[in-house]
């Protein structure tokens, strides 16, 4: 098969598109920390967005290319997940071990290009994301652990631009943590009757589908809280707040979809309204750092 045609698929296979969930979080804290520096050449700017995208994109592929290769088999056996690239036998796992490789590396050269801490602490942000696809044999919380490895991205992004952290970024992390895990909860109650079958830990499976609704409500009333503190310590004004109020609408609506027995409008919940969550966050407060200001 043409290499091309291996990319294309294996692009497809790690869902590239869904970078659009963490980018605008990474984004959002660079333009945090932006503000706090002061005058810079535009071409200071040019350069650490640009490596800070490069750094989601490597980082993010790499994540999802591993964990495509690590639940191949846990993927065949899933009537859901049969045909996906990997267990349907469209690309081979030598060519998406590769590309995992060189994602990895990319992401690496982008931290080496923004700053030494970014360098320094880029093995922790690979080895979280790649430990992340084994947790849920063994833990219930590995939506939490997946919300830990989206989280890191607006402190990340802040580090890239100061080179420290303070708690704003940190309660931006914390409000991307607990969005993760509350819709992730979600997103595993579609498998709650195989991860029974297999062994596999979840919320779901441990709760039922019932409590395991619940549950991601909490983590959402959660980054609700947490997102109107992260709001009042970044000192933002009525544009920012306007996003943080859109943001518990999209929440209240995201959670209307979804019934203990009715899961049909799933993708809807799952993947429209967490696009517009990240989005909108990101134009709202963006657009008071620049129209506001300080």
């Amino acid at each position: 098969m043409p290499v091309i045609k291996r990319l294309r698929i294996t692009l497809e296979m790690i869902k590239i598109e869904h970078t659009l969930f963490a980018l605008p979080f990474a984004l959002l804290g660079a333009t945090l920390a932006a503000r706090d520096m002061g005058a810079k050449p535009v071409s200071f700017w040019v350069g650490k967005i640009a490596w800070i995208t490069v750094a989601m994109v490597g980082a993010r592929s790499a994540a999802m290319a591993f964990n495509r290769i690590a639940d191949r088999d846990i993927d065949a056996a899933n009537p859901r997940t049969a045909g996906r690239a990997l267990p349907a036998g469209l690309v081979d796992a030598r060519f998406v071990w590769i590309f995992t490789c060189l994602s990895s590396a990319l992401f690496v050269i982008a931290a080496w290009r923004l700053n030494r801490l970014a360098l320094i602490l880029s093995p922790v942000a690979l080895g979280s994301v790649f430990v992340y696809s084994y947790t849920k044999r063994f833990t219930w919380a590995s939506h939490l652990f997946l919300g830990w490895c989206l989280g890191i991205a607006p402190s990340g992004a802040w580090i890239a631009i100061q080179g420290n952290l303070t708690r704003v970024p940190l309660l931006l992390s914390l409000c991307v943590m607990l969005w993760t895990a509350g819709f992730d909860i979600l997103y595993a109650c579609q498998d709650f009757d195989f991860d029974k079958h297999s062994g596999l830990r979840s919320i779901p499976e441990a709760v039922g589908i019932t409590n395991a609704l619940a549950a991601a409500r909490a983590l959402h009333g959660l980054m609700f809280a947490c997102l109107i503190l992260f709001f009042y310590a970044a000192h933002l004004g009525w544009i920012g707040l306007i996003g943080v109020a859109v943001t518990g609408v999209l929440l209240v609506y995201q959670h209307s979809l979804v019934k203990p027995g009715d899961l049909s409008r799933l993708n809807a919940a799952f993947f429209t309204t967490n696009a517009f969550v990240s989005v909108i966050l990101f134009i709202t407060v963006a657009g008071d750092v620049f129209l506001l200001g300080p």
